[in-house]
């Protein structure tokens, strides 16, 4: 498994830099944390543990594993919040540098809507601009929770359909 020094999401992932809630779930080479950005309490970010640039270089077993993350984490946040939407978006750059890809599930409600003009991303770039930081207590108490809620979810939903491929030798940066 590859990890890069300097990359934020591999830096987080191997403790260099404080991730407040910790590693939610981890299954078939994918990885759950809550986003650190103000993206909001529940904001989760499904990211490939390998460094990876593109999803075309995901392999066979990352991809076909990523739609049942996707339905997992997904599921626990309607379950845990009841959002009446749930984004999903990629982000892989860092100023126009190709950057470790990661997935934001962002739960949305209507009634953001009487702050905010537009949903989706301009909502993301209102909250970004707005930049109010999370409070910790808070995203610490939401990671427990999506971390059980997820434990239970993947033990009652059926296996991941492949196993995750092991990676040996050489730097394994892919992309």
């Amino acid at each position: 498994m590859s990890d890069i020094e300097g990359c934020l999401a591999c830096d987080l992932t191997n403790g260099r830099r404080p991730l407040p809630g910790g590693i939610v779930f981890e299954a078939d080479g994918w990885l759950v944390e809550h986003c650190i950005g103000p993206l909001g309490v529940g904001t989760l970010i499904v990211k490939p543990r390998a460094h990876v640039l593109r999803f075309r270089d995901l392999t066979p077993a990352e991809y076909r594993a990523f739609g049942r993350v996707l339905w997992l984490v997904t599921t626990a946040l309607g379950d845990l919040l009841g959002p009446d939407q749930t984004y999903v978006c990629q982000w892989a750059h860092a100023g126009w540098i190709p950057g470790h890809i990661h997935y934001v599930i962002q739960p949305a409600w209507n009634t953001q809507g009487e702050a905010h003009e537009r949903p989706g991303p301009f909502l993301q770039v209102d909250l970004f601009n707005a930049n109010e930081p999370l409070p910790s207590a808070e995203v610490e108490a939401f990671s427990r929770r999506a971390r059980e809620a997820l434990m239970q979810l993947a033990a009652s939903a059926s296996p991941s359909p492949a196993a995750p491929v092991r990676r040996g030798g050489g730097e394994g940066v892919r992309g």
